[in-house]
């Protein structure tokens, strides 16, 4: 079973950065990809960023230039760097991990952690 443990959240002001960091418990040796997820109050989940194993990454329009994604994979880790805050960032940010083994896609999440941007 597949645990993902995220960190980093927290009450910032705007303008402000933070940087999340999410660690899964195993290694994963099939093509996958880890990233962040987003749920303001009232509103759906929707993607963040990205970053596939091979590398490839993916980002929203509204925090191109402003967050950056990256990955270690000898610690199975994903960051976010969040900069340049601005109060609309405020949610619950989701670490996903999905995988796709013999043409099944699964998708692992986090517990959530709280980021709030506000003065």
């Amino acid at each position: 079973q597949v645990q993902l443990v995220e960190s980093g959240g927290g009450l910032v002001q705007p303008g402000g950065s933070l940087r999340l960091s999410c660690k899964a418990s195993v290694t994963i040796f099939s093509p996958n990809a880890m990233g962040w997820y987003r749920q303001a109050p009232g509103k759906q989940r929707e993607l963040v960023a990205t970053k596939a194993s091979g590398g490839n990454t993916d980002y929203a329009d509204s925090v191109k230039g402003r967050f950056t994604i990256s990955r270690d994979n000898a610690k199975n880790t994903v960051y976010l760097q969040m900069n340049s805050l601005k109060p609309e960032d405020t949610a619950v940010y989701y670490c996903n991990l999905r995988v796709w083994r013999l043409g099944v896609r699964s998708d692992y999440w986090g517990q959530g952690t709280q980021v709030t941007v506000s003065s």
